[in-house]
């Protein structure tokens, strides 16, 4: 899996379901979790798996706000980020310049982190869940212009075994259609608990939590899913963390795939940074004001 979306809009489908977690629950399920992975080779979004047991909710004001009553670069004023409109993609060559500029290489992630193979998405595509709860990659759905996913890999060394991580962008025509890519990444993992990541690669015991602006600290992106669970691979379970987060029409997204040797606080920290660097980058190429 990579990113996530299909050929035709319904992929991504309003829901009128969110999960809402206080910063507390969110560390509670962070701690929680012993085994677990990333997503395929891209980050789409999925949960996990925690000692506090699953999360659900509610939609909130300041999501449904943001998603209903914004298209294409407005936003109300229950947002982080201001873009300058002129700044906004409107085109497919716009859109795949951003995605390039914004997505995670290698050396963003620190020293010894190196390109995997493949290195990237295929171009033109983004990750889908099937109905089999398969991960397949499929042609641009209606409402995106571009996705691009990167794929790292820290080599093993000294006791700790290979650590794979990847950063997707995703930019859409609107608001609304980011919103959509939460809503519908927020609820797989209720669809498919156990996800098909390659012939030999799964995704198991999938949580996830749903934390829109101003809600359970969370002052930087207008929405964000977290996914937590097990990856289970021919080496066995290992821990599996997901980050989806929006700022306007941009979604970026940051999985990593556990592995031995690393601490949850250790993974966790790679995801933060992840996030917070492809951010950063956003609101830089956006040119608003935050």
């Amino acid at each position: 899996m990579d990113d996530n979306s299909d050929r035709r809009r319904p992929v991504w489908p309003a829901r009128p379901l969110r999960v809402v977690a206080s910063a507390a629950t969110v560390t509670v399920l962070l701690g929680g979790c012993g085994t677990g992975g990333e997503k395929a080779d891209e980050p789409s979004p999925s949960a996990s798996a925690s000692a506090s047991g699953p999360s659900s909710g509610s939609g909130s004001p300041a999501a449904s706000a943001s998603a209903s009553s914004s298209t294409g670069s407005g936003s109300t004023s229950l947002t982080p980020f201001e873009a300058d409109p002129a700044a906004v993609p409107r085109t497919k060559p716009q859109a795949e310049a951003l995605a390039k500029a914004v997505a995670l290489r290698p050396e963003g992630w620190g020293a010894g982190f190196r390109a995997q193979q493949p290195a990237e998405s295929a171009p033109g595509t983004v990750a889908v869940l099937d109905e089999q709860c398969r991960w397949q990659r499929q042609a641009l759905p209606q409402g995106v212009l571009a996705s691009l996913s990167l794929y790292s890999v820290l080599p093993a060394v000294k006791g700790k075994g290979e650590l794979k991580v990847t950063a997707a962008v995703t930019v859409h025509s609107t608001v609304l259609d980011a919103d959509e890519q939460l809503a519908t990444t927020l609820e797989e993992a209720l669809r498919c608990p156990v996800q098909q990541v390659r012939t030999d690669e799964q995704i198991a015991k999938l949580q996830s939590i749903g934390t829109p602006y101003g809600q359970g600290g969370n002052g930087y992106a207008d929405d964000q899913v977290l996914e937590m669970g097990s990856y289970l691979s021919p080496d066995g379970a290992q821990t599996y963390r997901w980050d989806v987060l929006r700022l306007g029409t941009v979604t970026v997204a940051v999985s990593v795939k556990g592995a031995a040797g690393y601490s949850v606080d250790e993974l966790t920290q790679y995801m933060s940074n992840g996030v917070t660097a492809m951010l950063s980058r956003v609101q830089y190429e956006l040119g608003g004001k935050s």
